[in-house]
């Protein structure tokens, strides 16, 4: 699957400009990671990933990460992209456990981007460029700031992946400030 069919795919189900966007910045999350641990031949295949992780959340909320898979089988998709597109659902929705380290990546950070997209928009830069560790950490550990974003998701995914916390912040927010929409 090429990247302009995982985007027309996706813009089939969801025509929602922030979760568009969403889906455009876990896509260069995941790139980022890719790149940064090694798995280089396989950016496009991570970002395409990180591009259709909630394709089915448009029109189908309350089926999420299950609709994703017939859709994605209906269209030939590689079981490889519907497994991992999956499992960042895992414990919420669906019992498909993030294995491949790829997978492991997907579920620790789409919550994590989403805490610090919500911290970027309180800033009065409105910009990653200038936000730091500290200021999203204080935001993970208020409750109510960014509610919807799972800190208990973003602490499992970190220990899926045998990262500190910290680590893992500092990692994304690494990969979010390379993201130019």
């Amino acid at each position: 699957m090429t990247r302009n069919e995982a985007w027309a795919l996706l813009t089939e189900f969801n025509d929602d400009p922030f979760h568009l966007e969403h889906a455009q910045i876990v896509e260069e999350t995941m790139k980022y990671f890719a790149e940064k641990l090694g798995y280089g031949d396989e950016v496009e295949f991570w970002g395409i990933v990180g591009l259709l992780h909630d394709l089915d959340f448009g029109k189908f909320p309350d089926q999420h990460c299950i609709k994703s898979q017939e859709i994605m089988r209906e269209r030939g998709v590689d079981e490889r992209i519907i497994r991992a597109t999956a499992s960042h659902g895992y414990g919420i929705c669906v019992d498909i456990k993030p294995e491949h380290q790829m997978e492991k990546v997907l579920y620790a950070v789409d919550e994590l981007t989403g805490l610090i997209g919500a911290a970027v928009i309180m800033r009065p830069s409105k910009s990653v460029q200038d936000l730091e560790l500290k200021s999203v950490m204080k935001k993970f550990k208020s409750k109510s700031f960014a509610a919807g974003c799972s800190r208990e998701v973003i602490l499992d995914g970190a220990e899926m992946l045998g990262w500190e916390l910290n680590d893992l912040v500092q990692q994304t927010l690494d990969a979010l400030k390379t993201f130019r929409p």
